[in-house]
């Protein structure tokens, strides 16, 4: 009989690394084994789903999903966060309902854009305002913006919309078809809660309940029967106790089968890749805090604005930050020892990849 020794971190943490970084493929295939692709606007040096791409896409240059992006059978919407997702994905989330209603001038201005952009086409915020002159508003973050932005932005989270693609980086909407609704809201729960365990396991027990409970974004309208869900995942999903922390991944994975030694690859991952997202998760795994400082006062910053954690082997050993300037690649390094390995093969791969993301700039 052969005794099989317990489940250990190492394990499931070079299981987390060969499963999020996939061998490179085509881009519509990629999403696809993702299941959902975060967007931040922030370029530094490139946007962050261009950066999480460029790791699991052959060939793949900064701005290539935007470039794609009417092609690809993809859509922009709130999932977990807010991003790129397959169709068959997004359609699962509408209609959504259980929302506040609008006041009736909000729906008069609604119906009045709809018609506009079904006889238009798809269309910039900067016609629709141009048409309405809905005139500024409050924003999110307390400044002003234009109310038809605000607007567009309401009519796509409803349904009304879609971003049919972007110029410039802004949003270019249109008519969203309704499609059938889905019939069993418990079943179409259990796989929205599959796609999220698909890109970020194997993770903790406290972050599958705190990215269920963020499907409030994606189906705000089934609320009531997330506790339920979440229940039944925990039922279905393989999991293990190691060093005191449950973990949960899909039932067809084996964390603990033996693997090839990690590839002596060096990777500047972006902040909100599948293997960094989890902040809770990377600690565990790599024993240091990481934290997004963008909006961190840059006087209280430890790591830099946009730090791009340093994947070499199976740790993270460090960060980067980078910026493109005069179509040079600037960067600063930091290292949790505070000295990068002494190591040929290190030094062959941290030029590697600086090489690799010189070309996906397309900078000098």
């Amino acid at each position: 009989m052969i005794t099989r020794m317990p489940l250990t971190l190492a394990a499931l943490r070079r299981h987390a690394i060969a499963r999020s970084l996939f061998t490179r493929t085509t881009l519509a295939r990629a999403i696809e084994r993702l299941g959902f692709v975060q967007a931040d606007p922030i370029r530094a040096p490139a946007r962050a789903q261009d950066l999480t791409l460029r790791h699991r896409v052959r060939g793949y240059r900064a701005g290539d999903l935007e470039r794609r992006y009417p092609r690809l059978g993809i859509e922009e919407d709130f999932f977990v966060n807010y991003g790129f997702m397959p169709r068959h994905t997004h359609v699962l989330m509408h209609p959504r309902a259980g929302m506040p209603r609008w006041p009736k001038r909000h729906a008069a201005q609604a119906a009045a854009v709809l018609e506009f952009v079904r006889a238009r086409g798809p269309v910039h915020p900067r016609s629709v305002d141009a048409q309405f002159a809905h005139g500024r508003t409050r924003n999110w973050f307390g400044g002003a913006s234009n109310a038809s932005t605000q607007l567009l932005d309401a009519m796509h989270y409803r349904g009304l919309l879609r971003v049919a693609g972007r110029e410039s980086g802004v949003r270019l909407y249109a008519v969203r078809e309704p499609g059938v609704p889905a019939t069993d809201p418990d079943a179409t729960l259990d796989v929205l809660i599959d796609v999220i365990v698909r890109k970020y396991a194997p993770l903790p027990a406290r972050t599958l309940a705190e990215l269920t409970a963020r499907l409030r974004h994606a189906a705000p309208q089934w609320t009531s029967k997330r506790a339920a869900a979440l229940a039944r995942a925990r039922q279905r999903l393989a999991h293990a106790v190691v060093d005191g922390v449950e973990w949960y991944w899909p039932v067809d994975e084996d964390p603990d089968r033996r693997r090839s030694p990690a590839s002596e690859v060096a990777r500047l991952l972006a902040p909100f890749d599948p293997l960094v997202w989890d902040r809770r998760r990377f600690e565990l795994f790599w024993g240091w805090a990481y934290r997004f400082e963008a909006y961190t006062p840059p006087a209280k910053r430890v790591r830099g604005y946009y730090a791009l954690p340093l994947l070499w082997r199976e740790e993270v050993i460090g960060w980067a930050n980078l910026a493109q300037r005069e179509s040079r690649l600037q960067v600063e390094f930091g290292y949790v020892r505070g000295q990068p390995p002494r190591e040929a093969a290190f030094e062959r791969a941290l030029e590697e990849e600086l090489q690799r993301m010189r070309a996906f700039l397309q900078a000098e």
